[in-house]
C-alpha cells in the first residue's frame, strides 16, 4: 500500500487540507503501507511563497510523519514531457486555438456544471487560427470505478466533459496529466482524498489507461464547509472555523477526525492522537 497527500501551496493548510491529509495517512498506516508527499506547485501562478513550508511545518505539528523525500511537480517537467510525447505518438492529443471566449460561446451546460467541449479543434485547427493549448482525445466510452467512500461511479467523459486539456495555453501541464504521471512514477496504490476531485477521477482514469498505467483505488473523503455550505478554501478571510496555529493542535486534530467519524479522541499528543485514531478506523 502506497498513499499520498499532495497539496498544492497556494496558502497555508487549512481544516479541510488537515482532514484529507489525515484521511489518507490513516488509509495507508492501517495497512502498514507507506505515506508520501507531493508539492503541487506545477501551476506557478497560484503557488504562494513559502506556503509549501507552511504545509511541512503544520503536517509534523499533527505529527504526519511522511515515507521518503517530498516530490515537487515544478522539478518533475521533463516526465509530463515525456508522457505527452507518448500520447502524441499515439495519437491520443491534438493542438487546439479556442480561446476562452471561444469556448463561453460555444459552451451549452446547464447551470453549475462544467462545459462539455464542442470538439473545435478535433480534426485539426482552422485556417488563420494558431495553436493555444494541447488536448487529449477522450474515448467514447464509459468509465466505472468502485471509490472506497461513495461507491460506484460511472462517466462517459466524451459526453460529460469532452477532450480536455493537458498542456495549458502558458504552456504549463495541466493538474490531469501531472497528476497522473506522478501517482504512477512514484507507485502509489491507492489515492484518498477531498471529494471536490471526486469528478476528476474518470478523466485521470482515461489517461491512465492511454499511457498503459496501472490504476489506484480511490476514496473520496467529504468536504469540510463554511456554515453557509460553500467549500473551505485557502482564499476564506476571517473563517469562523479553528485555524490550525500552534496553540490550537489538539483542538483542530480531535475536529479532523470527528469529520473522519472518530470521535471521543481528545486528550494526549497529536502523534498519540492518531495512534487511538489507527486503532478505531476501519478501512
Amino acid at each position: 500500500m502506497i498513499g499520498r497527500f499532495a497539496p498544492s501551496p497556494t496558502g497555508p493548510l487549512h481544516l479541510g487540507s488537515l482532514v484529507a491529509a489525515i484521511g489518507s495517512w490513516l488509509f495507508a498506516r492501517k495497512e502498514n503501507g507507506r505515506w508520501l508527499v507531493r508539492m503541487e506547485d506545477i501551476d506557478t501562478p497560484r503557488v504562494v511563497p513559502g506556503s509549501a513550508e507552511e504545509i511541512l511545518a503544520a503536517l509534523r505539528r499533527y505529527a504526519l510523519e511522511w515515507d521518503g523525500e517530498v516530490v515537487w511537480q515544478s522539478q518533475r517537467t521533463a516526465l509530463y514531457e515525456r508522457a505527452l510525447n507518448e500520447l502524441r505518438a499515439k495519437g491520443l492529443v491534438y493542438d487546439c486555438a479556442c480561446s476562452r471566449a471561444d469556448l463561453a460561446r460555444a459552451a451549452s451546460a446547464p447551470l453549475g456544471s462544467e462545459p462539455v467541449y464542442p470538439g473545435t479543434c478535433r480534426n485539426g485547427i482552422a485556417s488563420g487560427k494558431a495553436a493555444r493549448a494541447i488536448r487529449f482525445r477522450v474515448p467514447d466510452e464509459i468509465i466505472a470505478f468502485d471509490d472506497l467512500v461513495v461507491g460506484h461511479q460511472q462517466e462517459n467523459v466524451a459526453e460529460g466533459t469532452g477532450d480536455f486539456v493537458v498542456r495549458r495555453a502558458d504552456g504549463l501541464f495541466a493538474y490531469q496529466l501531472a497528476v497522473v504521471v506522478d501517482d504512477a512514477e512514484q507507485g502509489v496504490t491507492q489515492v484518498v482524498r477531498g471529494a471536490d476531485l471526486l469528478a476528476s477521477t474518470p478523466r485521470q482514469i482515461a489517461l491512465q489507461r492511454a499511457l498503459g498505467y496501472s490504476t489506484p483505488a480511490y476514496a473520496h473523503l467529504p468536504l469540510v464547509v463554511n456554515p453557509d455550505g460553500s467549500k473551505l478554501g485557502k482564499r476564506d478571510g476571517a473563517l469562523p472555523l479553528p485555524t490550525l496555529d500552534d496553540a490550537r493542535v489538539r483542538e483542530t486534530l480531535a475536529l479532523a477526525l470527528t469529520h473522519l467519524g472518530i470521535e471521543g479522541i481528545v486528550e494526549g499528543s497529536p502523534g498519540e492522537m492518531l495512534e487511538l485514531a489507527l486503532r478505531a478506523v476501519r478501512v
